[in-house]
């Protein structure tokens, strides 16, 4: 099927970050993929207050956010819906590729230790995060976005509330002032423009928390709520590219190939290379990385003979997640995380 027109806005309102990108181990700012549900709100940082109502409600200025024990922590950041349009059939919403993901060192202040000043009530299920942006889903009144986390997650030393990308204030599109960061899940739960937390006695049940962001096989599938990012890796592809169809032209001889992984739930432990569309494949070597939440690197030897060729890389987890070569179809084209194949001609 054919790119719909409102597909069409979506995608040019929303950016991935090139391949080549995957070189840096950070990636810059404006090279960070980037998914916007409704407008980027307008907000005057003056007078900007986040409310914390727990046992007791907390109104903090930015000032006084900034004031807390600061932390920094390099994260991977990927979109559920990385992939999306390379499923078949193709379900309709942003038509990612394998581009919606980037890894960025945030800077900001543990979110456990405001839970904690404002007072955990016995009962409490879930932590709510509201933004400042609003929107309408079909049929929907606006509202504005919010997605929460049950209080075990919440409480994690690593969820940061943070006010700081790559060492320099949140730009408006990725969150100004303050945004919610949660290591190893996906983008949607890293609520932008974070205004309000309410820590709640029963689960939330807003529309992105019960209803967007299930992986759903069919229409009349309860589903699985999507959390944690799933084992994927990617390469940079090599060689040049011919300009609309983006196959890659290469000189034979020796090639480094390389890229990055990540896994949500467990630390990366190998990654797999095939240079014949997956037949067969070879380890490749990892490199040092940015800490546990931060994707790996990668390189493996390839030496490219004239013809066509397929490279394909695949990602392994210590807790014993692997990629699949093809990903399992569902209703919202999330979670796809099925193995890059980049083309080759050498000649």
């Amino acid at each position: 099927m054919g790119i719909s027109l409102e597909e069409l806005q979506l995608a040019a309102r929303n950016h991935g970050m090139p391949l080549e990108a995957l070189r840096y181990p950070v990636t810059p700012v404006g090279l960070h993929y980037l998914l916007i549900h409704y407008d980027i709100p307008a907000v005057d940082a003056a007078t900007w207050r986040l409310e914390v109502r727990g046992a007791q409600t907390l109104s903090l200025t930015l000032e006084d956010v900034r004031a807390r024990p600061a932390v920094e922590l390099a994260a991977t950041m990927e979109c559920a819906g990385n992939g999306r349009a390379l499923l078949d059939p193709r379900p309709a919403s942003q038509p990612w590729l394998a581009e919606a993901v980037g890894t960025a060192r945030w800077g900001g202040t543990p979110l456990r230790r405001v839970l904690e000043d404002a007072g955990i009530p016995e009962g409490t299920v879930d932590v709510v995060f509201r933004g400042l942006d609003r929107g309408a889903e079909t049929g929907e009144l606006p509202e504005r976005y919010a997605r929460a986390l049950g209080l075990g997650e919440a409480l994690r030393e690593e969820v940061l509330l943070a006010y700081e990308m790559n060492g320099a204030a949140l730009p408006p599109q990725h969150g100004f002032p303050l945004r919610l960061v949660v290591p190893g899940w996906y983008g949607m739960t890293n609520v932008k423009w974070l205004a309000e937390i309410e820590l709640v006695d029963k689960p939330f049940g807003g529309f992105q928390n019960e209803r967007a962001y299930w992986f759903r096989r069919s229409s009349e599938d309860a589903g699985t709520p999507l959390d944690r990012m799933r084992p994927r890796a990617l390469m940079v592809p090599p060689g040049v590219p011919e300009f609309f169809s983006r196959r890659r032209l290469l000189e034979p001889g020796d090639c480094l190939l390389e890229g990055r992984a990540w896994s949500g739930f467990a630390p990366v432990a190998g990654v797999d290379v095939s240079a014949d569309g997956g037949a067969t494949w070879a380890a490749a070597e990892l490199r040092g990385d940015e800490g546990r939440w931060a994707w790996r690197g990668w390189t493996f030897a390839w030496s490219a003979t004239p013809g066509e060729h397929v490279l394909c890389c695949r990602a392994r987890d210590e807790a014993g997640n692997e990629q699949p070569f093809e990903a399992e179809w569902n209703v919202g084209g999330y979670a796809n995380n099925g193995v890059q194949r980049v083309g080759v001609s050498v000649a």
